[in-house]
Order: C-alpha cells, then structure tokens, then sequence
C-alpha cells in the first residue's frame, strides 16, 4: 500500500504517496460505492477492495474492545515484555503507542497514548481491513499506514510504523512490533520508525537469550549441521521447525509436513541414523541422556528434481521471496483438487503463466473475456483444461454462460485470472463470490523486490551467439528495486528485453542506462502534469550536462538553489 515499505536494502528511503486530503475523499467515494480515483496508488485501492472482499464494516469500532485469544507462542511475550515495559513511560509523553503481535497479528501487549476504542486485538486484514502489522508480516520489511489508507473509521487520524520479528535460527516470522501515534501526513518515514526497528533488535536479540538449554543444543546442532553453507537442513522439535535456505527452495510446505511426521516416528522408536523421503538421514539430539529433538540432513539423488507430492504440478516461475512462495504453493494446493480456481492480482503478476504452470504442461484451452462474445466459444463440456482471462471484463451474457458451465461440471477444470478495478456488477459480484473460497491473490512486484534479481535472469532474452548474458551494476539493480512496478513483471519484462535490444556498449547495465522514472526513483509525491513536465526537463538537461547542476541550472535559466529545491520537491536522487 503506499505504504512506506522498506526492504533492507533501502534504508530509510520515502515512498510516494498522495495528499492526505486526496485520500480521505478517495475513501469516501470508494465506501459510497464508486471505485477508486486514477490517482489512488494501486496497492491503496487493492488494499481497501480486500477489505471489502472481506466484510470489514469501516464503523466496527465495537469489534476492537474484544481480547485477543491466548498466543501459541508465549516465549514471545516472556522475552520482549521486559523490553516493552521499559519503553512504555516514554510512549505516554510522545502520544505514541507500543503494541507487539504474534505471527497470527493477535495483540499480546500494547502500552502508551491510545484511545481505547482505536485498540483492537487482532490486527489480520480479515477482522480490521490495511494495516502496518498486516502489510510487515506479509512482505517481510518495515512498513507504513498512514491516516484514510486505513479503511477503519477510529483509525484516520492514525499513522503507524510496523516491523516483523523473527525467530533466531531460521529466521522465520514470529510477529510484528508497531508503533501508533496521531497522524503525521507527509511524513516517511514515521517519526517513530526508527524506535520500531530498534526496539524489534532489541527484542529479536531477547529472544536468542531466552532460547531454553533443549532448544539452544537443537540449534547448536542444526548450525553444525548446516557447517555454515547453505545445504539442505530442517530440525524439528515439538511444533519447532528450524528450515535452511536450501532446505526450503528444495522441498514444498506438504514434503516438510511428510518429514516431520516420518522424524516423529523415528523419534518414537529411537532409531538414529533412519533414512526418510525425500532422501534425508536423522539424527537424534539428545541432551543429558533426554531427547530433545531431531536434525534431517537432505541428500537428494544424483539429478534427481526436488520431491513434489503427487499431483502437485512443480512451480518453475522465478520468485523466492516469502509472498510469492506463499501465494505460488497456496495455488498448488488448490490446484491438486479438479474444481475452479480463482487467481487474482494487479496487472502483469504472472497470473496466467502460474496458471499455466499450475497445469503441469498440458496446454489448456485459453479464452479471453477481453475479446468479447465468450459464450460463443466457451465449450459447454469442456474434457480438458480451461483458462479463463480478464475475468473483470465479463459481460453479463458471458457470466451467465460460466455460471452455466460451473453448474453442469462443478469439478471443471477451470481457472480464472481476474484483475480488480472498478467495482464488478451484481452477476460478476455473485460469480466472484462462488469462486472466493477457491482463490489465491498474487503479490505485486513492489512487495517482493528481493525476486528482482531473480527475475532479471528470467526474463532477460536469451543472448545473440558471441554476445554476453546481460548484466546489471549493484546501483542499477537497487534502482529497479526502489521502482515501484505499476505494470508489474510484465512491465519489467518489456524494459529487460528492450534494453538488450538496443544497447550497443558492452558490461554491465549501469544505472544511467535505465529509463528517467525507473532511474531516479518515484516522485515525493504525486505531480501535476505541469510539475511531472518540469521534472521530464531538468532530468533531461541533467544528463545532457553530464549530471553538473551548475551548468543545468544556467540551462534553465534558474538559479542553482532554485534547481535544489525543484529536484528535493520532486523526490530526483540525482
């Protein structure tokens, strides 16, 4: 959302985002029924469409006086309590508030300046609609909401920095430190980030002291076992999982599952050294003659392809980052029953080719909503495979034939790509509706900026004989990462390919190669077509001057304090 969110590699840079009046009355009209203005950011208006999807009323004010059920992870609470406890008198001078989550976003602590009807005790997307605690656990990275990015009504006066915790060992998110206070608009970041990031070193590094004797020796002997590279490595203990890198790209959330139950059973018949699926070896931890638990060291065959349960088909797209492997083996799972499926995300996500994949290399029958007239040519009993695009460009006559469909062959094989715009009509609503419990969302690119690497080896086309692959300076990769992405892969798809097309010098892709808006960045804020014109021109007078603002500003006929002022107001990192 315009979140600020901010992956470790780009410090404490602001992300665009639109007046705080614009907002307000962009909400108004979105909870009156009309869609989004084009100036809302897409992640804002993708935020409150799932709010909607999921029946948060903006004026449930009575719904957050509730308490949050017992957390399932209470040496959470235990080693950041005395962290928390010594921060709350100085919250109450700062009119801020300290609240911690588990990885479930229940609320186990909060202290400082709040009203109580603003407090709510779970803080999921389901039960509240966006929010900083929400969007830091799903894209791994600290996060901002500010004021009617919210859809609540007792939260637009509101902003709040949140950053995720995460367990010592794997890594694995654990919950969410935020920080609330009374709305900064205007602000990135939030004047309280900093104590966010800090108090969640704090508490990160408390949990790594309170990890108990039995649980430090599990760890001392999954880290020997890794031997500090990146093998294939799970260690169970209890509901406890410690999961490599490499274990993780190599087996699916299901063959981790199947491991588990088979090293419990080895741990019931004390059988050291046992061999299990996936081609692992066990060893018993023990720890004062007592077990503790257990470590699976994964040693594949020879050429053999990662394990996948059967009937789940092997998702080859590129992405390895925590939103997209969540949304890609959520699809799997569904996949592997014969009923429609529904996948749903911004333009240019990859909707279609996961659903492709999704398949298993058969090749479906493919129609597109776009092209219109699609109860001519949607086949009534379809044997094989059906992909169905653009969704949201249904007509009524069209819905009437899927609905059709779905109900003469309930279990077809069908899935459906659907882009959320401008609120869909009473039939498509009701056909959404059917789908919704059989629907997976994709993240955009701008909440996985980690796969961009990734990505730029995927996408790039495949070099000319004699010619190098291409390649990219770490300076020109960190900008492709601050980019914002409207059109998604497939937007970064289009400058790859046109890139390789027409650069002539050889090396690296440096950052000066890259087009103006990926180059320097979003704007501060959102501009006028008069300012986004004189922002066009300095950059241009910029780099045919070789970047020296004295000569630019004697240019443009402007003083070089004035060009300063102009390339801060415009967010220009050069």
């Amino acid at each position: 959302m315009t979140t600020a969110e901010h992956p470790p590699t780009a410090g404490l840079q602001s992300t665009a985002r639109p007046a705080l009046g614009q907002l307000r009355r962009a909400r108004a009209r979105f909870l009156a029924g009309h869609p989004p203005p084009a100036d809302v950011p897409d992640e804002v208006a993708a935020a409150w469409r799932r709010a909607r999807f999921y029946g948060v009323r903006p004026d449930s004010a009575a719904d957050c006086t509730g308490r949050a059920p017992q957390s399932s992870d209470p040496a959470l609470l235990e080693a950041a309590r005395p962290v928390l406890e010594r921060l709350a008198p100085v919250l109450g001078h700062e009119r801020a508030t300290l609240l911690l989550t588990d990885a479930r976003l229940r609320v186990l602590w909060s202290a400082g300046y709040a009203p109580r009807d603003t407090l709510c005790p779970d803080l999921s997307e389901q039960s509240v609609g966006p929010n900083s605690a929400a969007l830091a656990l799903r894209t791994g990275h600290r996060a901002e909401v500010h004021g009617p990015e919210h859809i609540l009504d007792v939260w637009q006066e509101v902003s709040a920095v949140s950053v995720p915790l995460r367990a010592p060992g794997d890594g694995r998110p654990v919950g969410t430190v935020t920080v609330a206070s009374a709305l900064c608009g205007g602000c990135a970041p939030h004047p309280q980030a900093a104590l966010a990031e800090a108090t969640a070193a704090v508490v990160e590094a408390e949990l790594r002291v309170h990890t108990r004797p039995p649980e430090r020796a599990l760890l001392d002997a999954y880290l020997a076992a890794c031997a500090g590279q990146d093998r294939p490595v799970v260690a169970f203990a209890g509901h406890s999982r410690l999961v490599s890198g490499a274990a993780a790209r190599l087996l699916s959330t299901r063959d981790i599952e199947d491991l588990e139950r088979a090293v419990h059973e080895a741990l019931r018949e004390d059988a050291p050294g046992t061999r299990l699926p996936c081609g692992a070896a066990v060893e018993i931890v023990r720890r004062h003659g007592e077990t503790v638990g257990a470590v699976a060291v994964l040693q594949p065959a020879p050429g053999r392809a990662p394990a996948v349960p059967a009937g789940r088909p092997p998702t080859r797209l590129a992405g390895h980052s925590v939103p997209w492997r969540h949304a890609t083996e959520r699809a799997a799972e569904l996949a592997v029953t014969h009923a429609p499926l529904l996948l749903v995300g911004e333009r240019g996500t990859g909707k279609t080719s996961l659903a492709r994949e999704l398949l298993g290399g058969t090749e479906p029958l493919v129609v597109d909503a776009a092209e219109g007239d699609l109860h001519e040519t949607l086949p009534t009993d379809p044997r094989g495979s059906l992909v169905l695009r653009h969704a949201e460009r249904l007509a009524q006559h069209d819905v009437a034939a899927v609905v059709a469909l779905l109900e003469a062959r309930p279990t077809a094989p069908l899935l459906v790509t659907y882009t959320p715009g401008a609120p869909p009509g009473p039939c498509l609503q009701r056909l959404l509706d059917t789908l919704a419990a059989r629907s997976v969302t994709l993240p955009a690119l701008r909440e996985r900026p980690e796969d961009i690497r990734e990505l730029l080896a995927a996408v790039a086309p495949v070099p000319e004989p004699g010619r190098p692959p291409l390649t990219w300076t770490l300076d020109a990769r960190r900008a492709l990462e601050r980019y914002p992405w409207p059109g998604n892969v497939t937007e970064l798809t289009h400058l790859v390919r046109s890139l390789a097309q027409r650069r002539r010098a050889v090396g690296p892709v440096r950052r000066t190669e890259l087009p103006d808006p990926v180059r320097e960045g979003p704007a501060g804020r959102p501009l006028t077509p008069m300012e986004d014109a004189e922002r066009t021109a300095i950059l241009e007078a910029l780099r045919r001057h070789g970047g020296n603002k004295a000569r630019t500003a004697a240019a443009l006929g402007i003083g070089r304090a004035t060009l300063y002022r102009k390339l801060r107001t415009y967010g220009s990192h050069t």
